[in-house]
């Protein structure tokens, strides 16, 4: 396992022996100094972040690799298409670098310019996606196929963003085109029989970048999104404090997916019949 210092390294790669992979892109915090200094007040309250989801799941499924980013969605998104193109075009979201928080509200005293922006893709957005398609590769070479589950959360409640409350757990996968039917069925059974919990398919997440340019079925490599709502795990306010049995009702759902996902047999010639 690599746990490298967030200023030198900005993906932590953890190596596993089985087809799944999780990936963890908007957990870190860290935002360099420089970067610190052009935020304004709002912006540097990090209010965005995955919070807690790197300690939601640690230790759900130990046979699994993951990836995940040190750096703040802040300072670059390493779940956005690095050409800049909207994942939902027409609808309110944030772009490669955000230039609002999730409510609409400006994070920037002074907005990156071209120049800073190709600098962050250099530093951050590209070697976390090296990472992660080296890791990919990897698993993919030992079992013949991969299973990328991409880990997210976001509040209940975001009015810029979607109308109403979401449900607690949000599947997407593209329509169902960045992975096989017998993934998206087990997961959507898992999440449907959870108590307590609300769930739904391809509802306002579809799957972010990350899913969509790695979910190629056609070539065994199968990807899904959980965005989960905060509210099932944590406080949805500042200072965004974990709760310990809200927590524990949600990986009790989310330990028994990760090991029927795991215990997926999706090589080529199962996944034709």
């Amino acid at each position: 396992m690599t746990r490298p210092d967030a200023k030198t390294s900005p993906v932590e790669v953890t190596q596993g022996t089985c087809p799944l992979v999780i990936a963890m892109p908007h957990t870190g915090t860290f935002v360099p100094d420089e970067v610190r200094a052009n935020l304004n007040e709002i912006g540097r309250g990090l209010s965005d972040t995955d919070w807690h989801i790197d300690r939601l799941y640690a230790g759900l499924i130990p046979g699994a690799s993951c990836v995940r980013a040190t750096f703040h969605r802040y300072v670059i998104d390493a779940n956005r298409d690095p050409s800049g193109h909207s994942l939902y075009p027409g609808q309110n979201t944030t772009g490669l670098i955000p230039t609002t928080d999730f409510d609409g509200n400006a994070i920037w005293a002074t907005l990156p310019d071209a120049a800073q922006t190709a600098a962050r893709l250099k530093a951050y957005h590209a070697p976390y996606h090296r990472a992660l398609a080296a890791e990919l590769a990897r698993v993919k070479a030992l079992h013949g196929f991969v299973i990328l589950y991409d880990c997210h959360s976001i509040r209940s409640r975001i009015p810029f963003l979607f109308d109403g409350l979401l449900p607690d757990m949000n599947i997407g996968t593209n329509r169902g085109t960045t992975c096989a039917p017998a993934l998206q069925t087990l997961t959507q059974r898992h999440c449907a029989a959870a108590a307590g919990l609300t769930s739904v398919l391809n509802g306002r997440f579809l799957g972010g970048w990350t899913t969509r340019h790695y979910g190629r079925p056609d070539e065994s490599m199968h990807a899904i999104q959980m965005e989960l709502t905060q509210s099932a795990y944590m406080a949805e306010r500042a200072p965004w404090t974990w709760d310990a049995e809200k927590a524990a009702r949600v990986q009790a759902v989310l330990g028994p997916l990760l090991h029927d996902i795991a215990a997926l047999d999706l090589s080529p010639a199962d996944t034709a019949r």
